[in-house]
């Protein structure tokens, strides 16, 4: 498979697994851990949506689905499925470390290591979901604040978890 059509798809895949696992598991509801909540605030003043913004905290202040994809693509690339078992375990010793009561980072690493290991078949490699989820990251995270804090506040709408 062409790298750069396997990263792209890798990206979509990853983005589309941290951010509904993400959303399932209530991030955009509420700040679930300290932080999260002054992120959400401060995302809002500039004019971006509140559960986006608690979204967006919630994945800063505590390893969640997108800390554990990308756990899980490494894990896999290193010790294959049992590799992506440990991030998953890593994660939620994480969750606990920062006082996070949820599982979607647990839950989004054994997801994530699962896609990865359908998409073996297929010709991806995990070395794609790596650097996919990356992308994926930044699309959240790096690059507009306001305008992703709204995609995720429509998606959290979606599934009716808006704050």
């Amino acid at each position: 498979m062409n790298e750069v059509i396997g990263i792209i798809i890798a990206a979509i895949l990853c983005w589309l697994n941290f951010v509904i696992v993400d959303t399932y598991f209530g991030l955009p509801e509420q700040p679930g851990v300290k932080g999260a909540r002054i992120i959400g605030e401060n995302v809002e003043k500039r004019g971006g949506d509140i559960a986006g913004g608690f979204f967006q905290g919630n994945i800063v202040c505590s390893p969640d689905a997108s800390a554990g994809t990308l756990m899980a693509s490494i894990g896999y690339l290193l010790l294959g499925i049992p590799g992506g078992i440990i991030a998953a375990f890593f994660v939620f010793m994480g969750n606990r470390l920062c006082a996070d009561p949820g599982y979607a980072g647990t839950v989004g690493s054994l997801t994530a290591t699962l896609i990865i290991f359908i998409c073996s078949f297929l010709g991806f490699t995990p070395e794609m979901f790596i650097v996919g989820m990356v992308i994926a990251i930044l699309t959240v995270q790096g690059i507009d604040h306001r305008r992703a804090s709204i995609v995720l506040g429509k998606i959290a709408e979606k599934f009716n978890r808006h704050a």
